[in-house]
Parts: C-alpha cells; sequence; structure tokens
C-alpha cells in the first residue's frame, strides 16, 4: 500500500509541477497584420525559423490599421506588422491616450508612380490627372513621391504624414490630381494619366513596383519614414520575446521566402529605430 501511495504521489507530482516533452514553454504572441503582410506573417509562424526561436505565434487579421493600433494598444494584440513608421506616428499623435512603439523595421514597400499612357514622369503632359490616394498618410508620401520625380514643389515644413494638396506651392504643369480609394489605383489605370499605388495594393494588382512603374521612392534620409516596422504598445518596449520576433523577421529562411514570394518588392531593411526618427 506504501509503495503504491508513493507512485500515486509521484504521478501527481509528475503531472502537476514537471515539464513532459509536449509542453509549451513560451507564451503565444499574438500577432496582427492585413493584406500581403498577413501572408508573410502566417507563413513565418509556421517556419522552422521560429521554432528554432522556440517562439510560438498566432497571426490573427484585421484589415483596418487603426483597428489593428487600437488592439495592439489595448492589449488585445501583442504586436502588430503592417505599418510604416509615418503611419504609426500618425497614429500616435491622432489618439493621445495611446502610445506604440516600434521594437524594429522589417522591409520597405516603395511606393510608385504608373501610367498606362507614358514611360517616365517628364512624359506627362500640362493639365493631366494624377490619382492620389485619399487616406492622409498615403495621400502626403504621394506628393512627396511627386516632388521627388521633379513634377511639383512642396511647402518647406511639409508634414510627412498630414500633407495635403493645398500644400503645394509650384504645380507648372497644372496637374490636376484626382482623390482615390488607394485600394483601386490598379484598376483606374486605363482611366487616368498617372496614379500613385502603394506597393502592397501594386502587387496585388498585378504591378510590380520595381519593373512596371515610370517612378518609385528610394531609401533615403527622405523617406526613411517610410521604413515598415514591428509595432506594440509602450509598456513592452523592453519585451526580449518581442525583441525576437525581430530577429526572426530577418532570418535567412524567412528572407529567401519573402523575396520569392513577393518578386523582391518588399525590400528589406534592417536598421536601428533609432535611424527614423
Amino acid at each position: 500500500m506504501a509503495a503504491s501511495a508513493a507512485v500515486i504521489l509521484l504521478l501527481v507530482f509528475g503531472l502537476s509541477n514537471g515539464k513532459s516533452a509536449d509542453t509549451n514553454d513560451s507564451k503565444t504572441i499574438v500577432v496582427g497584420s492585413t493584406n500581403t503582410d498577413y501572408q508573410v506573417w502566417k507563413h513565418i509562424a509556421k517556419s522552422n525559423a521560429a521554432k528554432k526561436l522556440n517562439l510560438h505565434l498566432k497571426v490573427k487579421n484585421i484589415t483596418n490599421g487603426v483597428q489593428l493600433n487600437d488592439a495592439t494598444s489595448q492589449g488585445s494584440l501583442d504586436v502588430n506588422a503592417f505599418q510604416s513608421w509615418s503611419y504609426m506616428d500618425t497614429y500616435n499623435r491622432q489618439h493621445k491616450g495611446t502610445k506604440l512603439v516600434a521594437l524594429g523595421t522589417t522591409y520597405y514597400e516603395p511606393m510608385g508612380l504608373y501610367s498606362k499612357k507614358y514611360n517616365k514622369p517628364s512624359q506627362i503632359p500640362d493639365g493631366a490627372t494624377i490619382a492620389i490616394a485619399d487616406n492622409p498618410s498615403q495621400a502626403a508620401r504621394g506628393l512627396l513621391l511627386l516632388q521627388s520625380a521633379g513634377l511639383i514643389r512642396l511647402k518647406s515644413n511639409f508634414n510627412y504624414a498630414t500633407g495635403t494638396v493645398s500644400d503645394i506651392t509650384e504645380n507648372p504643369h497644372k496637374y490636376h490630381f484626382k482623390q482615390i480609394d488607394d485600394t483601386t489605383g490598379p484598376r483606374i489605370l486605363n482611366s487616368v494619366d498617372a496614379v500613385i499605388i502603394s506597393n502592397s495594393v501594386a502587387f496585388d494588382g498585378g504591378l510590380n513596383v520595381l519593373k512596371d512603374s515610370i517612378y518609385h521612392e528610394t531609401i533615403n534620409k527622405n523617406t526613411r519614414y517610410n521604413i515598415n516596422i514591428i509595432a506594440t504598445a509602450k509598456k513592452n518596449e523592453n519585451n526580449k520575446e518581442y525583441k525576437k520576433i525581430v530577429k526572426l523577421f530577418h532570418s535567412k529562411e524567412i528572407q529567401e521566402y519573402v523575396g520569392k514570394k513577393f518578386d523582391h518588392t518588399k525590400v528589406e531593411v534592417k536598421k536601428p529605430v533609432s535611424y527614423l526618427k
């Protein structure tokens, strides 16, 4: 009887306090994303690279950027991976009661100027109609792209996140600007002279920004705000497990997948967060 009791006690102790080979030692980290970024993170969650770092990820698809950030700041998402530094900065400015921070950089998705009628920006004629996004941060980014291409001039204090067409100081070609839902860009290419389209939307529409655009962004001091990030709530800024996700993203296995899957249109950026500020 004594021996049987001892065995029972050992079994109970082992079940309640021991760690079996199947025990999940790491907390599951909930990642929020959307569009092509959601595809990336679904793959990452199942990757061998994640297993090697003992990271257990659950990926949720939320189609609205503000809702993604709300959920992250409120804690129903641990981190999110879908936005640029400038998008997060704008969110923080517009939502004073919340604070998100960047854990690290991921990649740069060049915004492009597309046209079915012209092969380079200088060919776009006077009085042409150029479509830009109606989303504030995307519209501002598009206007900066047009200035970079030499088509317009903007105020010297133009805000990279909230600037509008009213901030144009020189429009020598008298272009007309048509604001559109960014997701419709590829579909209206034939009805306007040129369209500015974000990379993820362009890719979904069968366009490669590096091959099909007539002009696109490059990474420099004026565009670094548009580098994509992994974001979390301020209180989690120094969470070691969350920071491992940045290392995971930049692993060779994941970068090979992203390059092949998206035809190298998501350009890896491995920079410290301080570079963005």
